[in-house]
């Protein structure tokens, strides 16, 4: 493979150095409209375990917890997030929760445009996420900040400690 080729196959397995974190960056006209996600540090919880120990699932499901928040971090009191979906009719979901099944699975659960229960459950290597601004259900509540609760989550609690975490052997 010549230098300039771009790697081919499981980016994690392909990851050359156990001590390297992954490389981010971003580009934008207006340097604030991308947010912090690629000049902030990853948190804790994502450099707990090395790159190369974590299933394609479970790496993407951690990083898509990063965009959701990063993306969160730019909307007004009026807004919330949710995901539209790619290729198809099916609408946007309002996120409220994001899992993966190991090795190569994620799920987003949530409701639809009309309030239903929904759940998409997508492969990585098809995963493709349009985070959306929409207008807050209830107008009168504080907005929903799902990033925030996932990286609670994610992360082991208020605590830090992992306690509320339970990886699977």
């Amino acid at each position: 493979m010549k230098e300039a080729d771009p790697p081919q196959g499981n980016p994690v397995a392909l990851m050359p150095d156990t001590a390297t974190l992954p490389r981010v960056r971003a580009v934008h006209a207006d340097p604030s409209g991308c947010g912090s996600l690629e000049t902030a540090p990853l948190p804790d919880a994502a450099t707990r375990r090395p790159v190369e120990e974590k299933s394609p699932a479970e790496w993407a499901y951690e990083r898509l917890i990063l965009y959701i928040q990063n993306f969160e971090s730019q909307l007004d009191s009026g807004q919330e997030v949710a995901m539209g979906f790619t290729g198809g009719q099916a609408g946007v979901l309002a996120i409220e929760g994001v899992g993966f099944f190991d090795p190569d699975l994620v799920t987003f659960y949530g409701r639809d445009q009309d309030g239903l229960r929904t759940q998409l459950i997508q492969h990585v290597t098809q995963l493709n996420v349009i985070l959306r601004a929409v207008p807050k259900e209830q107008p009168a509540a504080p907005p929903r900040r799902i990033g925030f609760q996932m990286m609670q989550q994610w992360a082991g609690g208020e605590a830090g400690d992992a306690s509320a975490v339970a990886d699977a052997p």
